[in-house]
């Protein structure tokens, strides 16, 4: 019966795959660590970033139109 594995075989087999599966989730667990670093990526990028969210604050708080408000109410006090 040339299809017969024997037992040998099979357990050779499946700790071959064993090892392969724990070789791939290592792999998958550094590519998951290093995409999931956001501190490591935003970084260099910071000040940039400050910089936008405090323009976005003041944008959404309304500070557009207060200081527009401000400076019409200024020009019509002269």
């Amino acid at each position: 019966m040339a299809g017969q594995r024997t037992q040998e075989q099979v357990k050779r087999d499946l700790e071959a795959e064993r090892e392969q599966l724990a070789a791939s989730v290592a792999e998958l667990r550094g590519s998951l660590r290093q995409a999931t670093n956001v501190g490591e990526r935003l970084k260099g990028k910071l000040p940039a970033l400050v910089g936008a969210a405090a323009s976005a604050g003041f944008v959404f708080g309304g500070g557009i139109g207060a200081t527009a408000r401000f400076f019409a109410r200024r020009s019509r006090e002269r």
